[in-house]
């Protein structure tokens, strides 16, 4: 049998396609700008944390220094963020989401809150908190994402 096409039939394998449609729905808004996945997380990180340096950067996107180099040097190129020096410390540069940075990716969380709503549409009220309920309990006993 086709493994694409097998109905699903563990709840685990029902978390998991519901994860695959959130996923879509956010891969699919980030293509529609042309950007990749850690081009649009790393803007998103910069207009949360303006001024942040290239090692947080890399931190906080789980890569190396030497790939969010090759990441700036991209969006650089498109005008999407800036990087300055500050006032007495010429070494590092803080880098910084442009205003056209910062717009292409304004809107994300509008985007995946519809996605959010076109998943759970065939529930009415009381099955969607029911639902919450019981992912509330599922997740309580797992550990916290790091990101």
């Amino acid at each position: 049998m086709d493994e694409l096409n097998a109905h699903p039939s563990t709840s685990l394998d029902l978390f998991r396609w519901v994860g695959w449609a959130l996923m879509k729905a956010g891969e699919d808004w980030i293509r529609e700008r042309e950007l990749s996945h850690a081009q649009s997380f790393v803007l998103g990180y910069l207009v949360q944390n303006p001024g942040a340096i290239q090692r947080e950067i890399a931190k906080a996107s789980r890569t190396t220094a030497a790939s969010v180099s090759s990441l700036l040097q991209g969006l650089e190129a498109r005008g999407l963020i800036e990087r300055r020096s500050e006032a007495g410390n010429e070494r590092s540069k803080n880098v910084y989401a442009t205003p056209t940075g910062a717009a292409l990716i304004s809107g994300f969380e509008v985007a995946m809150a519809a996605a959010e709503k076109m998943i759970l549409a065939p529930l009415d009220q009381a099955e969607q908190a029911t639902l919450h309920t019981l992912l509330t309990k599922i997740t309580a006993e797992l550990p916290r994402p790091t990101r």
